[in-house]
């Protein structure tokens, strides 16, 4: 099974039934097998993975269960899997993580409740990274923790916030947590969709919308603040540029966009470009307001309005 393979197998359905208690979707079939047997003839064995390559979908078996899924599983799939060479794409890892959370339940809500639930409980007192990962890294959370806790303050007093490029909305559901009216904006329905249906099982109230970060549908200054924590990597510069325009206009009073500082653009995470200070301190001079920019766990720009 190719990237280009899975990129042509149907759409990602994170509600998808479980077939015989496995998660099927063209380009992937995982189940969780609770202690791992003797794994078949040509398959790899990692630490937490079995997976077989060849003709037709990969086949992954794992023993993560429903109090050990959380987002540290973004680390695992990269470390064991994808940056050894085994597998390839961002279209393959989003179906294979995917996967690996339906796996862990037979009800579907159940099993991303869980993901949802363990993941914030996680973030708010991280502990140690998952054995044999950069404690640092992008896609662990003890490596983005610290890049909520430093983006938190930036809210407060703020009525209304806004978060461009949520992807599974962690972020927001922190800020549902903190009390502040949230809205979550991302371009994929599957996951806008995720969001939706999660954070009332969660008790927390986030409004969750799709759009494009450079065409949100709001008039201009409807919220107080618009944040967009490690999206830009992810556009090209122009895009980049109209999304970093569009932030400026619905904001009211701020608004805070953070990046990694990378040498070369990380595309197991989907990253198609470098973002440096420079680049930050340019879009803050071209906004011509108060801006700062600086260096915690990434780079960051805050622009004052």
């Amino acid at each position: 099974m190719t990237a280009e393979t899975a990129q042509a197998a149907p759409a990602l359905d994170p509600f998808a039934a479980l077939v015989g208690g496995t998660y099927r979707d063209g380009a992937v079939e995982v189940r969780c097998a609770g202690p791992r047997p003797t794994p078949e003839p040509g398959a790899v064995r990692t630490p937490h993975f079995d997976v077989l390559l060849g003709p037709g979908p990969v086949r992954v078996t794992h023993s993560i269960g429903p109090d050990e899924v959380d987002d540290d599983l973004a680390g695992l799939l990269a470390d064991e899997l994808f940056r050894p060479g085994w597998l390839r794409g961002s279209e393959m890892f989003e179906r294979l993580f995917t996967g690996v959370v339906r796996s862990v339940d037979d009800d579907a809500v159940t099993a991303w409740t869980a993901f949802y639930r363990n993941t914030l409980a996680r973030a708010a007192d991280p502990g140690p990274p998952p054995a044999g990962t950069d404690p640092g890294a992008h896609g662990t959370i003890a490596g983005y923790a610290p890049v909520w806790d430093h983006a938190l303050p930036y809210a407060e007093g703020s009525a209304s916030v806004l978060e461009l490029g949520s992807c599974f909305g962690f972020f927001a559901l922190r800020l549902a947590q903190e009390g502040h009216r949230v809205t979550a904006s991302d371009v994929s329905p599957g996951t806008v969709d995720l969001l939706a249906r999660i954070a009332p099982a969660l008790g927390l109230p986030v409004g969750a919308v799709v759009a494009d970060a450079a065409h949100v549908p709001a008039p201009d200054s409807s919220y107080d603040t618009v944040i967009a924590l490690h999206l830009l990597e992810h556009l090209d510069p122009d895009h980049g540029d109209r999304v970093v325009a569009e932030a400026l206009r619905v904001a009211r009073r701020r608004v805070v966009v953070a990046v990694p500082l990378e040498d070369v653009a990380d595309d197991t995470w989907g990253h198609v470009r470098t973002v440096s200070l420079a680049d930050l301190e340019a879009w803050g001079a071209a906004s011509g307001r108060p801006h700062d920019v600086h260096e915690h766990h990434g780079g960051w720009l805050v622009v004052d309005l």
